[in-house]
């Protein structure tokens, strides 16, 4: 038995060995020799049974077999995996294609890899606000948070009041981002960040006000594409609160799937004082508009159609924005929503036959057609990015100073509920997932800044704070116990827990944004092998004959997931130290 027992601890330490090998060797060619020799030593060494002998060699030589010898490999593994793929990947639509192609991928690539290399993340360093962006914050920002009342607002006015609305404007707070050459402060994503946050921790609806025409807004989309007219028609007038803007992507049959807009936009020629002027006729019907209620100026994705070749070339000419005057003749803006009784401006807008000049109202003019989806993939996706990591920052940082001091104050069983360990438990966790996401927002505006903020990466800093905003609201909930669910002008805490929904939905809900873009768009994206697969079944089409680069790439695909695997393992029984 003691043989026996030896043999199998030398077999423990075999797979052992195999498993590092696998998880550092570089190349195919390294692993297979480095692991062939240890099952030699092995061999020679331990002088194993010779059933154990050829159980081992048989479970490491079948697979080397198959690998290295391209008969039994090509009818075994290459022809079966091209057979499933094929028949599992759909065809990519060109929305599909923009959204893919859109922006950079940055560090995030290394997590798909399955190789993190936190280094560069931590010599980055962090970021700091400029002066100017300091004293906006204790100037301006102070004065309009010194005219917010949470409760009147959400109670009774439902609206701001309208010395906040004219600070707002006047203080240019809708050109945060805007360069000053066209009257903006020209801040940086962590100032937006800043002032949204602050901002959020006194309203929410005020901060939202606020933060959208900053990132959902026309102006990000006419600063990157908007021809030079446009820019000088309209960034000044944004900037300086003399437009309301608001952006209108969702409607009643495109909410998740946003790049199936049924609205639609025709090519045609309409006299305009006296004159006839190239455009576009647009039917319309949006929903869930933030600030369309209060807007002058409207932001619109649709499909554009040029059934009579006024443009020349293909009749369906893709999703294409334009700027629409809300005043414009057939615009119409419906009833007022109210989402959870948190009262920022929200509402549906439509419109039938409203006639826009193509050169003066499509972001881009005539350059622009068809690019509207790739536009909103590379710009808006700031409100990931910055906007809502700043609310849910806010709202975590709230909660950990409200519900602190209430449990240093709140006495049960003749002591503070502070002194409770279930109590304690509690506050540590919301400390602690409030220090980490604000460490996550502080990154995210850095890399925006940098230029280095993916659609991936800012999906993942939405949907992971926003998610952690909401477990430690609930704790927080928990801990007020009956003075959290009561409502009144004294509770600041339940208004914040019923916007938790709102930030959790807007911007893709966190599961469209979990499964479609963080999975669904960072393996594309990022994962090292994938891409390359999806390109050759596309390049393919009907053939039946398999790309020797697809052979490559799935040989690269199954020898990093080994190799991931084997890393996993050994990192996980080491703790991190191997």
């Amino acid at each position: 038995m003691s043989a026996l027992l030896a043999q199998l601890l030398g077999l423990l330490l075999l797979a052992a060995g195999l498993a590092f090998i696998a998880a550092w060797a570089d190349g195919f060619r390294a692993w297979a020799g480095a692991s062939a020799l240890a099952l030699l030593l092995w061999g020679l060494s331990a002088a194993p049974p010779a059933w154990l002998g050829i159980a081992a060699l048989a479970l490491w030589g079948a697979p080397l077999l198959l690998w290295s010898w391209p008969g039994p490999w090509r009818r075994l593994a290459l022809r079966p995996a091209w057979k499933f793929a094929r028949a599992g990947l759909p065809p990519l639509s060109d929305t599909e294609r923009a959204a893919l192609e859109a922006g950079v991928a940055g560090w995030e690539r290394a997590l798909f890899a399955g190789a993190a290399d936190w280094r560069p993340l931590l010599e980055s360093g962090p970021a700091a606000l400029s002066g100017a962006e300091r004293a906006f914050l204790d100037g301006p920002v102070e004065e309009l948070c010194a005219l917010l009342d949470d409760w009147r607002i959400s109670s009774s006015d439902y609206d701001l009041p309208p010395a906040a609305w004219e600070l707002i404007r006047r203080g240019r707070f809708f050109g945060l981002a805007l360069p000053e050459k066209y009257g903006g402060l020209g801040f940086s994503a962590l100032a937006h960040s800043a002032v949204v946050m602050k901002l959020a921790s006194r309203s929410v609806a005020a901060a939202v006000t606020v933060m959208v025409p900053n990132s959902l807004g026309p102006g990000k989309l006419l600063l990157a594409y908007g021809t030079e007219e446009q820019k000088a028609r309209y960034l000044p007038r944004l900037a300086a609160g003399e437009e309301t803007p608001c952006f209108g992507l969702t409607g009643p049959q495109a909410g998740s799937d946003a790049a199936a807009v049924p609205d639609t936009g025709t090519v045609c020629r309409q006299e305009v004082d006296g004159e006839q002027v190239l455009g576009v006729r647009l039917d319309f019907d949006k929903r869930y508009i933030t600030l369309a209620p209060v807007a002058t100026l409207i932001g619109l994705a649709f499909r554009l159609r040029d059934p009579e070749g006024l443009l020349g070339g293909e009749v369906e000419r893709g999703i294409t924005l334009a700027l629409v005057p809300a005043g414009a003749p057939g615009v119409a803006a419906g009833r007022r929503h109210m989402p959870l009784q948190v009262p920022f401006m929200n509402g549906p807008v439509s419109g039938r036959g409203v006639f826009v000049p193509l050169e003066q109202q499509v972001i881009g003019g005539r350059a622009g057609v068809g690019r509207g989806w790739r536009m909103l993939m590379e710009c808006l996706g700031e409100g990931r990015a910055i906007s809502l990591p700043a609310l849910a920052c806010a709202a975590a940082k709230f909660a950990a100073r409200e519900t602190g001091a209430y449990a240093a104050l709140r006495r049960q069983f003749g002591r503070p509920i502070a002194r409770f360990e279930g109590v304690q438990e509690l506050l540590g966790m919301i400390g602690g997932e409030a220090w980490l996401m604000d460490a996550a927002r502080l990154e995210a505006a850095r890399l925006e800044d940098a230029g280095e903020c993916s659609s991936v990466a800012s999906a993942i800093v939405k949907q992971q704070l926003t998610e952690r905003m909401r477990r430690v609201v609930n704790a927080a909930m928990d801990l007020h116990a009956g003075a959290g669910i009561c409502l009144g002008p004294r509770n600041r805490l339940a208004r914040l827990y019923q916007a938790v929904p709102i930030a959790i939905t807007v911007e893709g809900s966190n599961v469209l944004t979990r499964n479609l873009i963080i999975f669904g768009q960072g393996l594309a994206r990022c994962h090292p092998h994938l891409r390359r697969e999806m390109e050759c079944l596309e390049r393919a089409g009907g053939g039946a004959e398999i790309p020797a680069e697809f052979d490559a790439a799935l040989r690269a695909h199954l020898g990093g997931a080994a190799r991931n695997a084997a890393r996993a393992f050994l990192l996980g029984l080491s703790g991190g130290r191997c």
